[in-house]
Formats: structure tokens, sequence, C-alpha cells
């Protein structure tokens, strides 16, 4: 609670405005009059009560915090941009409308979020001493600022109900389908169909793989995106390179959903981005890359480079690991994590026993084996290197050995 008096000049600003120290008053406000809207607003609208309670909660209060947000802003400093506010905005147009509900409903929930701001600001004008005069230009501002957010709100809603009725959608997968394509299809044949859907050819994209069980809402999604979800592997596309208020939208995403980013790339080469990004989300579901609502290629490239032939991948796993077919599985388990730590410390023994948690004399133990197995293979640098990325692909598959040929065990090998 804030027990000190701030005075705020009025006579110092044009009738009708309010002064840009309110917003200072405002701004420790935000954060509890975030929640007790997007609350209230689950409450008061049944349309809402299962959005609220379901997974695009967090989206909903990403588009409340926005809101209210930006408000205080452009009381703060006229000139505050409202570029991502309207996108939100805008995409929550859409989202209403591919949920088939009435633009009624939209309005009501703008206008719980206006009554609680106009409320709180009562409250606080009591604390601060403010007068009637500046209470009541506020609530001018906020209720010309709702018919903005409500016109903004109307504008996507409209578009999206204008490409459902158009048969936009179908126009807009076959023009995905078509870039996906790459040289198999001209410039021009893409420049036409592009026309056809008001969709401006980029220079740059970026495709998005989702998983069929986890698809996020076509309405939660921008206008420019291009989607094919009923494709058996659903797909998107986005223009350009993931900005950043695109990655704050990604970041609210729900938790439900399983994406994976693919890189950035021109435009005839879109097929490729798709492929690592398929790549990325096939990796996720088989716990290599852990587990996150969306995964950006760009955050694993090793990874994918390591993982971009499975098959190929195990023939190295076990021609580089064939010395150690001689051992039990246990002993085979004990030496690649010792081979491992090996590498990671450049041999020194005192430092790999701390990080097995052994006697020093037991890592040394160990590393004779190891040197009576592989030889020259741990100092020439081609065979380090390939046992290295076969090491590396284990501890990401969340293997510690690949099962070489059975051999022989030589006799006299002690327990490791």
């Amino acid at each position: 609670m804030y027990t000190t008096t701030l005075r705020v000049p009025e006579m110092t600003h044009p009738q009708g405005l309010l002064p840009p120290e309110f917003a200072t008053i405002m701004r420790p406000e935000l954060p509890s009059l975030i929640r007790e809207v997007t609350a209230e607003i689950g409450r008061s609208v049944p349309e809402y009560a299962e959005v609220m309670a379901g997974p695009y909660a967090r989206a909903v209060q990403h588009l409340v915090d926005q809101s209210l947000s930006t408000f205080v802003e452009k009381v703060g400093d006229p000139r505050f941009s409202t570029s991502q506010r309207d996108k939100l905005i805008r995409r929550f147009g859409r989202f209403e409308a591919y949920e088939n509900r009435s633009l009624d409903t939209m309005q009501a929930s703008l206008r719980i979020g206006a009554r609680l701001a106009l409320h709180r600001a009562k409250t606080v004008g009591k604390r601060y001493n403010l007068s009637p005069a500046l209470l009541m230009t506020f609530a001018d501002a906020l209720f010309a600022y709702l018919d903005d957010l409500v016109q903004i709100a109307r504008e996507g809603y409209l578009q999206a109900r204008a490409e459902m009725d158009q048969g936009q959608d179908s126009r807009r997968r076959l023009l995905l389908q078509l870039i996906l394509s790459g040289s198999a299809t001209s410039y021009k044949a893409l420049a036409d169909a592009a026309d056809r859907t008001n969709w401006p050819l980029p220079d740059e994209v970026t495709l998005l793989a989702v998983s069929p069980e986890a698809k996020p809402d076509r309405g939660a999604l921008s206008a420019d995106i291009l989607t094919d979800f009923e494709d058996p592997q659903p797909h998107l596309l986005i223009p350009g390179r993931i900005d950043d208020e695109r990655r704050q939208v990604i970041a609210t995403a729900p938790g439900h959903l399983r994406a994976a980013v693919g890189l950035t790339v021109p435009l005839g080469q879109a097929a490729e981005s798709l492929r690592w990004a398929r790549r990325a989300l096939a990796l996720v579901e088989n716990g290599v890359i852990a587990e996150a609502p969306v995964t950006y290629c760009e955050d694993h490239l090793v990874t994918l480079w390591l993982f971009a032939d499975p098959e190929l991948l195990e023939k190295l796993a076990e021609r580089q690991l064939a010395p150690l077919a001689e051992f039990t599985p246990n002993q085979r388990e004990r030496l690649i994590d010792t081979l491992r730590a090996w590498m990671d410390t450049r041999g020194n023994a005192v430092q790999m026993a701390e990080i097995l948690h052994l006697h020093p004399q037991t890592v040394r133990y160990r590393l004779r084996n190891l040197d009576r197995a592989f030889g020259s293979q741990l100092t020439e640098p081609d065979p380090r290197f390939a046992l290295e990325l076969v090491l590396r692909a284990l501890q990401l598959r969340g293997q510690t050995a690949a099962a070489p040929p059975d051999r022989p065990r030589a006799q006299g090998r002690g327990l490791l």
C-alpha cells in the first residue's frame, strides 16, 4: 500500500488529457489488476469459462496484460507503440471467429476489463486524493481506448469470417503446398497463387512442425501464417524470421502444444526448414531433446546433425565401441562412463574421480583397460573424433552403450 501523496499537476496539462505522471501511480496496480480482470472474464462470460480453465488461459492473461499495460504506457508517453497490442487484439478477433462466437461475447470481455480498471482508478484516486476532474478524464481516455480495442478486434474477426466464407483457407493451404514443392513450382506460379490469397511472398520463411495430437487452434494464429492441419504431419509457415514479438507470443503457447520451429531459410528452401523441424519434433517425442511446448531447431543444431541418419549413427556406434565387446554389459557401461569423463577432463584422473565419484586408483585401473581395448584410437584425431560423436549421441539418447557384436570374453578381466 502506498502512503505518500503524489501531486499530479493537472493545471499544467491541456484539458481532457491525462498527465504523464498519472502512469506512475498506475503501474504498481497492473499485476493485481491483470489477475483480477482475467479471473472476472472467466467468471462472468460463460463462453470463456472453458477457455480460462484450459490450455489457452495463459494466452488470455497475456492479452489482458498487453491491453492494460499499453494503456498505462500510452499515458506516460503518447508516442508509445501499440503494434504488439494491435497484433494480439486482432488475433483475438480471429480466434473468436474461428470459435464461432459472436462479436457481443468479445466486446463483453473487453468491457469487463474497462469496468474493473475504472473501479481500480477510483480506489487509487481516494488513496492519492486525486480530483474528480482527473478521474473523469481517466474514464474518458479509458473508454476511448476500449473503442480502439473493439475496432481492432472486429477487424480481425471480420477478416477471418471473410476468409472462411470465401474458402481462403483452402487456397492458402494450396499455396503452402506449392511453396514446399520447391523448384517443382515456378516463381510465377507461386506469385499468382499468393495474389489470389492476398498473401505477399516473403524472401525468407520459417516452417513449424506440429504434433497431430497437440495442434494449436487455427484462430489463435496470426493472419499471415499459412497452415496445413489436414496433413497427417501438420505444419505451418511463418513469413520471415521469428522476431521478438512472435517469440513472446510463442512463449505463452498452451502447455499441451507440441511444435518445433525450423530454421529460417530462403523461400525456395522451405521444405528443408520443415524437414529439420520434423526431425526436431521426432527427437522431442523420442526423448532425445527435452520436452517443451515449442522447440527451436537453432538451439539443437548439433543434436539434429548427429541424428540426421539414425541407422548410420547405429553403425558408427557399433564400429567405434567394438573394442568393448569383450566386456560384460555392466562393464561396458562403466567403461563408457569413464571414457566420457576422460574426454571431458582431457585425461585428468583426479578430476575424473570427482566426476565419477570414485577413488583415483579405480579410475586409473579403468583407464588401463580402456587403453588396452582402444589403443591408438584414443589419441589419433579421426578415430577419437568419431568416438566423441558416438558418446555424445548415446548421452543424448539416454543410453550408455550400444550393443557391439558379442565376442568371447578374455579371461582374467576383473570387475571394473
